[in-house]
């Protein structure tokens, strides 16, 4: 049996909340559920697991929305995620982010390492009946083997030398994965494990940032910054703390703490749109509603200025660039409310036109293509999905291949459709998780998946 679930994007509550750990115990419920289920064989007989698979698809934990990458170092020196990696205060800034990240999630790292070591999820043995013996007090540990691949906001962990190598052991034994020290890979040809684990299971997963230019430079790889950290870093994790450091006790804390949860609006590009709509709420009246738009604005000039973000145009799709020059540099004397209409066309021509699916690029894999993987599964838009690829044979139960999104776990502020120039945004959370089986696990069933939102 295989797991597989990603974006769950845990960080360290300086910027947002991480989903609660409730999700995690619940996770933790349904696996016990999963693996009794999958104990039962195609043949109607109880044979417990012996031991399951999981798979973080990138995005696990996030250290890109840290305030911390904005704070310099004791000797002055300024690291972002764009800055060389090489550097020594690079990776003691990534050190440090990563421990505040494990332990504001220690929760959840917890249900993962009892997984990891059969605490979390243990079965009936079976009677010479092949059926559970539910009386016995004995229990049959199942223990998981947790493997980390990276997305776009985990990429330093793709990072190769000792410096990287001795955070990746924190975290691996933070979290009980099975991955060794070295790059924790974000292609399965990194990984011999990650290729056997795909071949056992006929299947091909990847995070999919190398779908979005926004958040993957094809001729840099995945061991360099894009335009979508910068963006992140520069304006969403920044502007609380500029409107704190400039405007100090005259904006209400209850807007300041709202604002934190920018990181978690969707689509980000509707920044604005949250920020107009908090203002609106916890600043009525409020003698700074000018200033805070002053500070956005100045921001976006400061971001546009960056040499790393003037030589992203040179690789950037012009949709996205477009987009960026809208939200960034729109006139100072115009209030956030005067572009909620520029904005809501950008939303409905970048995010509801159907680009949000990958789906169409797993046509294109040679797994696919070559027919070694009946199963592809993406993470990075945080859209679950199922697509139905190819199937040939006779029916009603021909051989197909399908194509997967996992989702997310995560907490957001969806921006509704309804008027959405109102800024009214939805608050709630979402847990995604497919899982995949091989031989003749749960009565020969080839997968399911899961995925539910609470408030």
């Amino acid at each position: 049996m295989l797991v597989i679930l990603s974006d769950i994007h845990l960080g360290d509550g300086t910027c947002g909340r991480s989903i609660s750990s409730s999700a995690f115990y619940l996770f933790g419920d349904r696996l016990r559920e999963l693996a009794f289920s999958a104990s039962w064989r195609k043949d109607g007989t109880y044979r417990p697991l012996q031991s399951m698979d999981i798979l973080l698809l990138g995005d696990a934990l996030d250290p890109l929305h840290s305030t911390l990458w904005l704070e310099p170092d004791p000797d002055g020196t300024e690291i972002r995620p764009w800055s060389d990696p090489r550097l020594p205060q690079f990776a003691a800034k990534l050190a440090e982010i990563t421990r505040r990240v494990l332990t504001q999630n220690a929760s959840a790292a917890d249900v993962l390492r009892r997984a990891a070591s059969g605490e979390l999820v243990t079965l009936p043995p079976a009677n010479r009946m092949g059926q559970p013996a539910s009386k016995s007090k004995v229990r049959l540990p199942v223990p998981a083997r947790i493997y980390y691949m990276v997305g776009n906001h985990d990429w330093y962990y793709h990072l190769p030398g000792n410096a990287f190598d001795a955070i990746r052991s924190e975290i691996i034994q933070a979290m009980g994965l099975a991955n060794p020290p070295g790059p924790f890979p974000h292609e399965a040809a990194e990984s011999e494990q990650i290729q056997e684990l795909f071949s056992r299971y006929a299947l091909l997963a990847r995070h999919g940032d190398i779908y979005d230019s926004f958040n993957y430079n094809r001729q840099a790889g995945r061991n360099a910054a894009t335009l979508g950290d910068a963006f992140a870093v520069e304006m969403l994790n920044r502007f609380p703390l500029e409107i704190r450091r400039q405007l100090g006790d005259q904006a209400p804390e209850t807007l300041v703490e709202n604002l934190r949860e920018l990181t978690n609006v969707r689509p980000a590009l509707a920044a604005p749109l949250w920020i107009a709509g908090q203002i609106r709420e916890h600043c009525q009246g409020c003698s700074v509603q000018d200033r805070l738009k002053a500070i956005w604005d100045q921001m976006g000039e400061e971001f546009l200025a960056l040499d790393f973000v003037r030589q992203a145009d040179k690789w950037l799709q012009l949709d996205m660039v477009d987009a960026l020059e809208v939200i960034l540099r729109l006139s100072k004397r115009a209030k956030f409310n005067t572009i909620n209409d520029i904005l809501t066309w950008l939303k409905h021509r970048m995010w509801e036109s159907g680009e949000i699916s990958f789906a169409k690029n797993a046509l294109k894999e040679t797994a696919f293509l070559n027919k070694s993987a009946q199963f592809i599964v993406y993470g990075h838009t945080h859209h679950h999905e199922i697509v139905s690829l190819d199937a040939t044979g006779a029916t009603p139960y021909p051989a197909a291949q399908i194509y997967f999104n996992s989702g997310t776990w995560h907490t957001y502020y969806d921006l509704a459709v309804y008027q959405p120039k109102a800024q009214k945004f939805v608050p709630y959370q979402v847990l995604t998780y497919l899982c995949f089986y091989t031989d003749d696990e749960r009565r020969g069933r080839k997968f399911e998946t899961w995925s539910g939102s609470f408030a």
